[in-house]
């Protein structure tokens, strides 16, 4: 698919982060882009900054929905087929994403089952929503975004990450198994896998929105068992920490949300099945590829910052 003029995109997590410059540079060369998110308000900017760069007679449409509820998803694409006049789909970026539920021992089970679900529930709820409307195409892309941490299931030995680790492991394997599936039974749909590493995005801003405040007992807790300076700060400066955090992870990422899109949609362009987004992604890659067996051990995190990688990654490092 060399070219997305004309084509039938939809983009799940519009709102805000990757999905926001996959729609903005869909629609800018001409593709018609729907697009969900749970914020109206989001969306509605980034239709905006949409129409603003795209050609006329490009049509961009917004809806919220929650895409880890199979009813919400089916309202999307009715809603889809009916608002565009359409009974195809060229392109489906099954984008949007949540962080959160890191432990599974010791934590909250539902967060962890809210993650895991918008995650990968919402790629499979998707998937299976508008599968019939991509067959019915001449040529269509399904592109399902994984993770790094589809290939490496951690954020570092200190901080367990087992709700999104294992969302984007399903993500990753559901993805590469549609391959023989399509080729066997819809020849003229492909599938794409895209596996970023640290992008500039607002997901760890928006997961709270979802998954509820922060817990500075907990938080406090996680500090203490890593022999952090805890005892002087209140519970309001551990949140404060925890904002700083997710602020910085936004603002100091090596690639942009702009930058990883262009990786994506050149991948697509291509047709690539396993699109990499980043310096740190393809690193990462060959470094556990090399020794898996060790992608677990408490120093394998130093052979990733030898590389010039998660250095201050959600560790909350002193350093």
């Amino acid at each position: 698919m060399e070219s997305f003029e004309g084509r039938m995109a939809v983009v799940t997590g519009g709102g805000t982060g990757m999905g926001r410059e996959l729609a903005r540079q869909l629609s800018a060369a001409g593709a018609h882009v729907a697009m969900c998110d749970i914020s109206e308000d989001d969306m509605a900017e980034t239709a905006r900054l949409c129409e603003s760069d795209a050609p006329a007679g490009t049509r961009i449409s917004t809806r919220r929905c929650d895409v880890s509820v199979e009813d919400q998803v089916v309202a999307f694409r009715d809603a889809v087929t009916e608002t565009h006049e359409t009974e195809h789909v060229n392109l489906l970026f099954n984008n949007a994403g949540i962080g959160g539920g890191g432990g599974f021992v010791d934590g909250d089970r539902g967060e962890w089952e809210k993650t895991f679900g918008v995650c990968w529930s919402g790629v499979y709820n998707c998937s299976r929503a508008f599968m019939p409307l991509l067959v019915a195409s001449d040529e269509a892309v399904i592109v399902n975004t994984s993770s790094i941490n589809g290939f490496w299931a951690s954020v570092g030995p200190d901080t367990p990450h087992t709700a999104y680790s294992a969302a984007k492991f399903a993500v990753k394997g559901f993805t590469e198994a549609l391959i023989t599936d399509l080729r066997l039974n819809a020849p003229h749909v492909r599938a794409a896998v895209v596996m970023p590493g640290h992008i500039g995005t607002s997901i760890a801003i928006n997961s709270r929105k979802i998954l509820g405040p922060v817990d500075p007992t907990l938080v406090r807790k996680r500090m203490a068992e890593r022999g952090l300076p805890v005892d002087q700060m209140s519970d309001g400066d551990l949140v404060a920490l925890m904002d700083q955090i997710a602020v910085g992870f936004r603002d100091n990422a090596p690639t942009t949300a702009a930058q990883a899109a262009t990786i994506i949609l050149d991948g697509v362009r291509e047709g690539r099945w396993r699109i990499l987004v980043g310096d740190d992604a393809h690193d990462i890659d060959k470094i556990v590829r090399g020794d898996p067996e060790a992608a677990y051990d408490i120093d394998f995190i130093d052979r990733i910052r030898a590389a010039g990688h998660f250095r201050n990654f959600l560790t909350l490092d002193e350093d």
